[in-house]
């Protein structure tokens, strides 16, 4: 039997053992409801309901509209929008026959491409591809040099040509040149370097006209090629898209970056001074990533990351809605929660404070995770951030973060699209039931679905059932590509009925 001290002293232990369970459940509490502070801080500055979606469509559509009417953005007054004249107006039917070459230099590496084109019964008869990498050391050498080595792979792929390929007799080959830098385009086939991106540092090219460049390579090696188009992706998944669809009106780019294209009239292009074209229409490259508006949702994570961006206080559209940005701003959301809130325990993980360490594929990942106790949250966690474990609430908390940022650039990238519409007055009901198409590329789009989910739910929420039913989001996979063979197809098609 104990005796009353001996019960006074675990009757003690007990309480003592209860109060530091009290303070420990208390101290879980108040992390939570911090962390939770900080979600719900996020969700109302992230807010993209569809009132404030509208204001969004209406700045693009009139940011459009002044980008079309000078080029004022190149004194830095104006539209943020340049609404770049791309000279395309004529885009393929599917009537096209021939062979034709794409070459495709968007960053560190190239494709080269070939097509059979059989005309409106055969379409694609065959297609082949091959990608290069480009040695490190020619990005920054001479121009020659770069040039010289991408004309050198050309030659070899061309004389790789098997007899599924025919080029009529005494015709020269032609080849689409998409080249995913920023150029000032002069012509359909001629443009001038703005500047180098993406690693690339080659002076003496800026300022040149890039297609001048790459004939003056191909003639050196010896090879009867001429680049007759100059575009971008953006304009290539337009091409690709409207070979299959003749309702495809627009094309949008939803990757590591981001941009969209369309078919204007040229009437409603007040900066064009040149003749006017049969078709009365001309594509025009939006580079849309640089608008900007006081409607777009901004939190203080985005208003940090632009400022250490390398281009602060540009794209800023880009920076919310594409592959490049996402997941470092989920990474700036859950470190905030690591300090403020001990998310993942008391230290913050060291990994979680490296810029970029979470790519928006780990965001995709961890968002779409569907095992019962989100174990591949846990797995990317772990991997990616060296956390250990981490409990089913914290691994919640990570996918509610993800969900947030996803869900902002989704409907604001519907919010884009909604506002071509409107310019193009396709947001209204059509008397004649006009069908519109807009062609998208993009690893954003393909694989990330709740993004592509997202999107087309709020664009069909923004149009209104009536106008909803006319209007369909079609993925269009490698439009860079084959979307430049086709504009050489289309463009060389056309030569023809003027010859004759």
């Amino acid at each position: 039997m104990r005796t009353p001290v001996a019960l006074a002293a675990i009757t003690a232990v007990v309480a003592a053992a209860a109060a530091v369970l009290a303070r420990q459940r208390l101290r879980e509490a108040k992390r939570w409801a911090c962390a939770g502070a900080v979600l719900r801080d996020l969700e109302e500055r992230c807010a993209a309901p569809a009132g404030r979606l509208r204001q969004v469509a209406d700045a693009m559509a009139a940011a459009m509209r002044a980008g079309l009417a000078s080029d004022d953005y190149e004194i830095g007054n104006g539209s943020a929008l340049k609404m770049l004249l791309t000279y395309v107006d004529s885009l393929p039917s599917g009537d096209e026959k021939g062979l034709f070459y794409a070459l495709d230099l968007g960053g560190t590496n190239f494709r080269v491409l070939r097509i059979q084109l059989g005309g409106k019964e055969r379409r694609i008869i065959k297609q082949q591809s091959e990608g290069v990498s480009i040695p490190q050391a020619l990005m920054s050498r001479g121009s020659n040099e770069l040039f010289d080595f991408i004309a050198s792979a050309l030659a070899k792929f061309v004389n790789s040509e098997d007899e599924d390929f025919h080029l009529p007799e005494g015709m020269q080959r032609q080849l689409g040149f998409t080249f995913s830098f920023p150029v000032k385009q002069t012509s359909v086939a001629s443009g001038t370097l703005i500047k180098w991106t993406k690693g690339f540092a080659i002076d003496e090219m800026v300022g040149k006209d890039v297609v001048a460049e790459l004939n003056k390579a191909i003639k050196r090696q010896g090879l009867d090629m001429k680049i007759t188009m100059l575009i971008n992706d953006t304009v290539g998944t337009l091409s690709a898209g409207r070979y299959v669809d003749h309702d495809v009106t627009a094309a949008v780019i939803l990757g590591t970056g981001t941009n969209a294209a369309y078919i204007e009239h040229v009437s409603a292009i007040p900066k064009w001074h040149g003749p006017l074209p049969k078709s009365g229409d001309m594509v025009i490259n939006m580079e849309w990533g640089n608008f900007k508006s006081s409607h777009l949702p901004l939190t203080e994570f985005d208003v940090a990351l632009d400022a250490e961006s390398l281009n602060p206080g540009e794209q800023i559209y880009e920076k919310l809605i594409s592959g490049m940005y996402m997941g470092e701003i989920v990474r700036r959301v859950l470190l905030k929660m690591a300090d403020d809130a001990a998310l993942f325990a008391d230290n913050v993980p060291k990994n979680l404070e490296i810029p970029r360490i979470l790519s928006t594929l780990h965001m995709l990942m961890m968002h779409q995770d569907a095992t019962p106790d989100l174990n591949i949250v846990g797995v990317k966690l772990k991997e990616i951030l060296g956390i250990e474990s981490t409990c089913y609430k914290t691994r919640k908390m990570v996918v509610d973060v993800c969900e947030v940022v996803a869900s902002r650039a989704a409907r604001l990238a519907a919010a884009g699209v909604y506002g071509i519409l409107k310019k193009l007055g396709r947001d209204i009901a059509s008397p004649n039931e006009q069908k519109t198409v807009i062609a998208v590329d993009g690893g954003v789009y393909k694989y990330y679905t709740f993004f592509a989910q997202c999107m087309e739910s709020t664009l069909k929420d923004l149009l209104g059932e009536g106008v909803a039913s006319s209007v369909v989001i079609k993925l269009v996979e490698d439009g860079s590509g084959t979307g430049a063979a086709l504009l050489a197809a289309s463009y060389s098609q056309c030569l023809q009925y003027e010859d004759d």
